[in-house]
């Protein structure tokens, strides 16, 4: 029996993993031959400790094998934060966001700047100009498409400030997590990605 579909994981995790404070922002299945890798992308406010994903990871491991859907297929599941590049669609991906730099796409521009406080329908996007810094409210309905860029340096002082600052729990570009897996071992980490794998 092959391991179910995203949509049947969906069903069997969301209500747990939203009463243990998450969103269940994604979920991918990836066979490779007779053996399969379960990745489920979860968020927070305050993002996601690799302690809270060991911890989801295992309660996630429990309802799967409280279930028959998966039989005896072995397969991998990983529990993990979402990385840089993932599309900003609602608003609590914004609000999680602030303070990272960003790409919006206008339709009639393309706007890199750093993500502001969220105001009702529009987000604040602090860009640059002439005098220095300055803040821009854009109406949601007029962003396409958005994604956080990779930032390799701490942030302006000033951007920052103008943007509201970052959002408790979160870290600031070009530092590192010390609680993150995946970085480089010359210190860089690209996605900022906390994730813990269980092999069934």
């Amino acid at each position: 029996m092959p391991v179910p579909p995203p949509e049947r994981i969906v069903e069997l995790v969301s209500d747990l993993i939203e009463r243990e404070g998450y969103d269940l922002e994604d979920v991918v299945v990836t066979a490779a031959g007779k053996h399969s890798t379960v990745r489920l992308m979860v968020d927070s406010d305050a993002g996601l400790g690799l302690d809270e994903a060991a911890r989801l990871s295992h309660l996630v491991s429990e309802a799967f094998d409280a279930v028959s859907d998966f039989g005896e297929s072995p397969y991998m599941l990983e529990v993990t934060s979402p990385g840089i590049g993932r599309p900003l669609t609602q608003d609590r991906h914004w609000r999680r966001a602030q303070g990272r730099k960003a790409r919006l796409d206008l339709g009639t521009e393309t706007l890199v700047g750093r993500i502001g406080e969220l105001v009702g329908d529009e987000i604040r996007i602090v860009v640059p100009d002439r005098n220095g810094p300055a803040v821009r409210a854009i109406p949601l309905a007029q962003v396409r498409s958005a994604t956080v860029e990779v930032e390799f340096n701490p942030p302006n002082a000033r951007e920052l400030e103008l943007a509201g600052g970052l959002p408790d729990g979160r870290v600031r570009a070009g530092e590192l997590d010390e609680n993150a897996v995946g970085a480089d071992e010359d210190g860089s980490d690209e996605d900022e990605v906390n994730e813990t794998k269980v092999d069934k």
